[in-house]
């Protein structure tokens, strides 16, 4: 029995295709020369650990750690830089501020006191060569007072102290100290260096210099010797001062005060006439003294003083009621000068029988109108004169005091009328 060879042959059995390996699939038929629609396997990822990871943190944060701390060094000295140049900058400027202080004394041209805010920068038009002022050091004038000895001390008050002193070259002076420290004192010191700088008359006190030291504040003054008018007349134990020596004290201010409201440049108003405030030498010349509280009339006319400035029994009632400066205000306070020559009273003593008046003014109104209507001088002139005076002089006198002493300042004299008989008299009796 024969078999047929399809029957001896295995059947095809199909497998399932190779995704990897197509090239094994025997249903796949493949062209040697064809490329692989594939291609080639890309090559495997470099191989990395978490200890790689870590390290190049590490590098990143070291990086960083570095520009941190070489921007912050940078920061850190430029900020070192600029606070240096700062601070040569302000100490140079500090520098210069002392120079041009101690150069502002002398030419009255800027405010003398860096440290006060409230103090107001001041001008004045001057310049060295029309001053003429020395500038003194602390150790100068110490050794021209022995220290300040209290042996030396001639004065004071709320300003500070006043000693009398000897400078080198045996110059006698009399030395302003003022309060330390003190905003009235600075105003004070400023107002005489700008007034007395620019002043110069036989009959206003002289300032020879200045000390600015620190908080220190000194002026320097040629000392009268005689003392003040308010000592001779109202120190006790003190012998009677004659009337020609009133009458010359009197005409010697009313020159001064002339001086300053009329031929000075601007115009000055003195602010604290008084007995306290006029010095007297040897031969009872007066000078009128202390000019702290003096104002130049260009600031007067511009404004009214916030501040009353003076001293009670003086002050004019127009300035002590609304703040109105003028040089008529002076005029008044001189008149309370003369009512003190004439009568020898204060202006204001609680030990003398002024009654139900306030003032030696309201005592004394009725007594000068009295006296130049019937010349009768009974309980106006000091008793201790004795009648030992002029009486066409006292009459004069009289009617000054009383036309100084107006309520109206527009009805009281100029200084200068005041000087002049014939225009006072006819003033008095208008």
């Amino acid at each position: 029995m024969s078999s047929s060879p399809s029957n001896n042959t295995i059947p095809s059995v199909p497998f399932p295709p190779d995704p990897v390996f197509p090239f094994n699939n025997p249903n796949t038929t493949t062209t040697p020369s064809q490329p692989s629609i594939i291609g080639p396997s890309p090559p495997p990822p470099p191989f990395t650990t978490d200890t790689s990871r870590d390290e190049s943190l590490r590098r990143v944060a070291l990086t960083l750690l570095i520009i941190g701390v070489v921007l912050g060094a940078t920061l850190v000295s430029i900020g070192v830089c600029v606070f240096v140049c700062f601070y040569k900058r302000k100490k140079k400027k500090m520098k210069m501020k002392k120079k041009n202080d101690t150069e502002a004394a002398i030419n009255g041209e800027d405010s003398l006191d860096p440290k006060d805010n409230n103090l107001q920068q001041w001008n004045h038009q001057s310049s060295s060569s029309d001053i003429g002022q020395n500038l003194f050091t602390y150790e100068d004038l110490s050794k021209a007072t022995s220290n300040f000895s209290s042996t030396n001390l001639i004065g004071q008050g709320g300003f500070g102290y006043v000693h009398k002193g000897v400078l080198v070259d045996g110059t006698e002076v009399a030395i302003k100290q003022l309060k330390a420290g003190s905003g009235q004192g600075e105003r004070e010191f400023q107002a005489e260096i700008q007034t007395i700088s620019r002043v110069h008359h036989r009959h206003l006190v002289s300032l020879l210099g200045y000390c600015i030291t620190g908080s220190q504040r000194l002026l320097v003054y040629e000392f009268v010797p005689n003392k003040t008018l308010e000592f001779h007349l109202h120190e006790k134990g003190r012998p009677v001062m004659e009337w020609p020596k009133r009458m010359k004290i009197a005409l010697g201010a009313a020159k001064g005060l002339s001086y300053l409201h009329e031929d000075c440049n601007p115009k000055t108003i003195h602010r604290d006439v008084k007995a306290a405030n006029i010095l007297i030498d040897d031969s009872y010349e007066a000078k009128l003294a202390d000019f702290g509280l003096a104002r130049s009339s260009l600031d007067t006319d511009t404004h009214v003083s916030t501040r009353i400035m003076g001293t009670f029994g003086y002050l004019a009632p127009e300035y002590a009621s609304s703040g109105k400066l003028t040089d008529k205000s002076d005029v008044f306070s001189f008149g309370v000068v003369l009512l003190e020559l004439i009568t020898g009273r204060r202006p204001v003593d609680n030990s003398q029988p002024f009654a139900d008046d306030d003032s030696i003014v309201d005592w004394a109104k009725p007594l000068m109108i009295q006296a130049l209507n019937d010349g009768s001088f009974d309980g106006l002139v000091d008793p201790r004169l004795e009648h030992g005076f002029d009486v066409s002089e006292m009459t004069r006198m009289v009617a000054c005091a009383a036309a100084s002493v107006r309520h109206s300042a527009k009805r009281r004299p100029k200084i200068s009328q005041v000087l002049s008989k014939r225009n006072i008299l006819e003033t008095v009796f208008t």
